[in-house]
């Protein structure tokens, strides 16, 4: 990580994080990232209240989606220095993020670090919570359509319907939190092998469904 500068974490922060080396850095857009090695281990499963188990191990705990304030830095940090994979990328009118209608596109890229299609994204969009939204994967369809029912009961605000993605094949809907941003709870993801996968363009989001207007409504 040559030109970037780190800290190494106290012994604190090592005993509360349970690893055994840590360093702490900032990417271009100021999110802080912490990497380490020797961490220690939960072996007891994870018991859901509603009996659904989620999709994690190899694959991480789900997606992020983060703001970024240069979408060209950003490819550039997490792609040849951090080492991500892209994975797919998707073109967006420069106006949609403040820019000229007349200037280069804006880009929304996903990169992956597993077999998960994406673990990591990045829009050229300032939000409040610097969070787009945090994606949660479960076995299976049926989890998905309860877990959306006990939202709409609780009257959890949507930001957007049921629907499945374009580049990850996610079936999923977004509800919104009250810190500030979004999550996707979904189901059937795709996963991808790095000896045969090349990176694409995606030129929609869904397939079917997804519809965001009815965030703005709410």
């Amino acid at each position: 990580m040559e030109g970037t500068p780190y800290k190494e974490a106290t012994a604190a922060e090592l005993a509360d994080r349970r690893v055994d080396e840590m360093i702490r850095f900032a990417d271009p857009s100021g999110n802080c990232l912490e990497v380490f090695h020797g961490t220690a281990l939960e072996h007891r499963r994870v018991v859901s209240p509603y009996g659904h188990r989620f999709v994690t191990g190899e694959q991480g705990m789900g997606h992020v989606v983060l703001s970024t304030r240069d979408d060209a830095e950003a490819l550039h940090f997490y792609r040849d220095v951090l080492g991500f994979r892209l994975r797919d990328s998707m073109r967006l009118p420069p106006q949609m993020v403040g820019r000229p209608a007349d200037g280069p596109p804006a880009w929304l890229r996903f990169f992956g670090c597993n077999p998960r299609h994406h673990s990591l994204a990045f829009l050229p969009m300032p939000t409040s919570s610097g969070i787009v939204h945090l994606m949660v994967e479960v076995e299976q369809a049926d989890d998905v359509g309860l877990c959306l029912d006990r939202a709409l009961r609780r009257k959890v605000p949507m930001s957007a319907t049921l629907g499945r993605h374009v580049n990850d094949l996610m079936l999923s809907f977004y509800m919104k939190t009250p810190g500030g941003f979004d999550i996707e709870f979904g189901c059937e993801g795709r996963q991808v092998d790095d000896r045969d996968w090349i990176a694409r363009e995606s030129t929609a989001v869904s397939l079917w469904g997804h519809d965001f207007t009815v965030g703005a409504r709410g």
